[in-house]
């Protein structure tokens, strides 16, 4: 009998739906969509839910923050449900209950119940680490970090597409005779029906391993991948330095994603005059870069890890997190919308790369515990965002406040030009800033170190595919 090790995916060929790592693959990448479209789905709505439920700018951002601080408790707990439970019924059922705020979201009359719903729509972010680790327990190490980071980026989607989506879903509403005050509305209850059928889909035509699902093995009296004989705790999977400074790295990366995703709107407006479709369209043009920038850090990590073992994948994803610094830190410095363009365009690409190049080194830290590890470095993205997002809040805040005392017998007019040139120059600071803190832990990556015996065992797997590998080939 073929050991698991045998039935996986030695190459991503999208077009094989009868292969049960390809079919996973497509399902996963869309149930990660479906969650990024519905976490940040109210974004293209805030200015209706601010004068609906009466907002303040203050309570806006709050809603940004808890919706972010959500998915850190909820990554960190999921990796390690998927090692004891299996991915298959993890996904089931965040996506039926994650389906339930998403839907009271359209129903909120208060501040207050946006926040707890807000905060628990966070929890379907988590959706990343069981997209990991699904794509991990299907695929052969010499094609695993293309595919997470193929599945991951495709799914991250979600999080741009929406602000084309979700307005074309209101309309869609509004044509059906629906009054276009509460448009918004019908369309958070619409996406989240669609989260609760897709947690259908996932329980019926996924399994959680190329041969069976965790309950089929068990009766067919075959250890399962993470099985408890055969596992190493959380806590014994977080003692790992590696671990943290993987935690660290995705911080510096997915989570400034987030971040800029958050803020980049209303930082092109106020820098470059651009109106809000302008800047909305660049923001989305950024975000639509997942379809292939992330796939090529997975694929750089598996090209390099072929070549140089293990310490490869290291040094790709150090180089490619310093250059992703870099890019930002002359962004913040750019004046001109051309420059300032041609180096967001090189931030995206970098970011993102070096997202799929983290989740190329992430399989290989410890084969016993990649749910659990998966949910620490996915967790890692969150905290980063939370906090570079309260670090621009704060700044952000602060300069338009003083830009407002400055200008207050200026007239309205003269008054927003100023607070508009505030915010800018602030979160300029901030992005700079925040760029010199990306490079020094592009630097800081180096430190992560692999055994002779871990390499020696990734060099095995790989001649033993070899053999596979040739005949697919021919």
């Amino acid at each position: 009998m073929k050991n698991q090790a045998t039935l996986k995916a030695t190459r991503l060929n999208l077009g094989d739906f009868n292969s049960v790592p390809i079919r996973t693959f497509w399902i996963t990448s869309f149930a990660f969509f479906i969650c990024f479209f519905a976490w940040f789905g109210i974004i293209p709505f805030m200015p209706d839910v601010v004068r609906d439920l009466g907002l303040t700018p203050e309570q806006k951002w709050n809603s940004v923050v808890l919706a972010v601080a959500g998915t850190i408790f909820s990554r960190l707990l999921i990796g390690k449900l998927c090692d004891k439970y299996g991915p298959r019924l993890c996904y089931t059922w965040l996506l039926i209950l994650g389906s339930i705020p998403v839907i009271l979201s359209g129903l909120v009359t208060s501040p207050m119940q946006f926040y707890i719903c807000r905060l628990l729509t966070g929890f379907i972010g988590a959706s990343f680490v069981i997209t990991q680790v699904h794509t991990s327990l299907m695929f052969a190490p010499n094609v695993v970090g293309t595919a997470n980071a193929t599945s991951a980026g495709w799914g991250n989607l979600g999080g741009g597409a929406n602000r084309l989506g979700m307005p074309l879903l209101a309309a869609l509403v509004i044509a059906f005779g629906i009054a276009e005050a509460d448009a918004w509305r019908y369309s958070m209850v619409i996406i989240g029906i669609i989260c609760f059928l897709t947690g259908l889909l996932y329980y019926f035509f996924t399994k959680d391993t190329p041969s069976g699902n965790y309950s089929d093995l068990i009766a067919r009296g075959e250890k399962i991948p993470k099985g408890k004989k055969d596992s190493v705790g959380f806590f014994e999977a977080a003692k790992d330095y590696r671990v943290w400074v993987l935690f660290m790295v995705y911080a510096a990366c997915f989570g400034i994603e987030l971040t800029v995703y958050g803020t980049m709107d209303d930082y092109l407006q106020n820098t470059y005059g651009l109106n809000r479709i302008s800047a909305g369209n660049l923001v989305l043009s950024f975000a639509l870069m997942n379809i292939f920038a992330r796939t090529l850090g997975g694929w750089f990590g598996d090209k390099f890890g072929k070549t140089n073992g293990l310490k490869g994948r290291v040094w790709f994803l150090a180089s490619i997190i310093v250059a992703e610094g870099l890019m930002l830190g002359l962004f913040s410095m750019a004046t001109s919308l051309i420059l300032g363009i041609a180096l967001l365009i090189g931030f995206s690409l970098t970011v993102q790369m070096a997202e799929g190049a983290t989740f190329s080194v992430v399989p290989f830290i410890n084969k016993k515990a990649i749910g659990s590890i998966s949910g620490i470095v996915g967790a890692g993205g969150n905290f980063g965002a939370f906090l570079t997002a309260l670090f621009l809040r704060y700044r952000s805040a602060e300069a338009e406040k003083q830009a407002l005392q400055a200008n207050e017998l200026l007239g309205e007019e003269a008054t927003k030009v100023a607070q508009a040139a505030g915010a800018a120059s602030a979160v300029s600071g901030g992005y700079l800033l925040i760029g010199a803190m990306i490079v020094v832990s592009g630097i800081i990556t180096l430190i992560i170190r692999f055994s002779l015996e871990d390499e020696k065992v990734a060099k095995t797997e790989l001649e033993q595919l070899t053999p596979e590998l040739i005949r697919i080939e021919d």
